[in-house]
């Protein structure tokens, strides 16, 4: 399957910088991270990932959540999420104002004991009851599927468990659902064969992807994914990012070098690219260190 020279839909890319890009790191002012939005805003991005409602001793970096929401309002033509991995965080999330919350479930039971302290069929359950507490408060909810392809722990993801998790997901009303490469382990072969998968088994459900460049193959399976039909795609500005509960895991796909890949081959993502580098170097400046982005180190070609 190719990606046709015209006519190809719209992708739309979730910027994830503010929360996966710098859970990691080492904690940024309030101050920084609204600079940091502001710079992602002017690229003119449709939705950002912000923060995450999880325990503050766990993941200090997203301490200021709350603090964090109640400055969202600046950028009203932008959908913020807030990703939550429990009944609590999703509570945490709607009394913050977050209309969308995304609700993270590991495949893999390794990787969730890590990051739970739950088995995936404890956090499967758990579903329902998220959806029932955001659809209450008149929000949206994502099940997010980390370590969809491969565990630290449990080694290779058996694809049946992604795809039971995605039947509960739609059976238990999720409005959207997405796998990810938390350790950046996936080959574009293994992302179309669990993408078609997942498609045949609970059909047009709004499938997101998002991918980790541990390995150095996360734009190419980014773009195996746009070819098995995926529209929605996460990246982090700079390349920033990694999971603090699976060991070996580092940044994200570079949201500028998705960008430059996709829009130079006709795909529209409504992200203009000379602003989406300037905010890689904003990152870069907050972090106070060099960010991964190849991109902003060589820039733009010349058209």
């Amino acid at each position: 399957m190719s990606v046709p020279e015209a006519g190809v839909p719209a992708v739309s890319i979730r910027e994830v910088g503010p929360r996966d890009g710098l859970q990691i790191e080492k904690p940024v002012s309030l101050a920084d991270k609204l600079r940091l939005v502001e710079a992602l805003a002017a690229t003119g991005v449709s939705r950002i990932e912000a923060t995450s409602f999880v325990s503050p001793r766990a993941v200090p970096a997203l301490a200021d959540a709350e603090s964090l929401a109640a400055e969202l309002h600046r950028w009203p033509g932008i959908e913020f999420s807030a990703l939550v991995a429990g009944i609590g965080g999703a509570k945490r999330a709607v009394a913050a104002g977050m209309k969308t919350v995304e609700y993270v479930v590991s495949a893999s039971n390794g990787h969730s004991e890590a990051n739970t302290r739950s088995t995936t069929e404890q956090a499967t359950e758990r579903i329902g009851e998220v959806v029932r507490i955001v659809h209450d408060a008149g929000g949206r909810v994502e099940v997010i599927v980390a370590t969809a392809w491969d565990c630290p722990f449990d080694g290779p993801t058996d694809p049946d468990r992604v795809l039971r998790i995605a039947e509960q997901a739609k059976e238990f009303g999720a409005d959207q659902f997405s796998i990810a490469d938390t350790i950046g382990t996936a080959t574009p072969g293994r992302v179309g064969r669990l993408i078609d998968a997942v498609g045949e088994r609970v059909g047009d459900f709004g499938l997101g992807v998002h991918f980790h460049n541990t390995r150095g193959a996360g734009i190419a399976c980014a773009l195996a994914a746009v070819q098995h039909g995926v529209r929605n795609l996460d990246a982090s500005t700079g390349g920033l990012g990694g999971c603090p509960f699976a060991p070996g895991a580092s940044g994200n796909i570079a949201t500028e070098e998705l960008v430059y890949m996709l829009e130079d081959m006709g795909i529209t993502t409504g992200i203009d690219l000379d602003a989406s580098i300037r905010a890689a170097a904003v990152a870069e400046e907050i972090v106070g260190h060099t960010v991964p982005s190849n991109l902003l180190r060589a820039g733009d070609r010349k058209r």
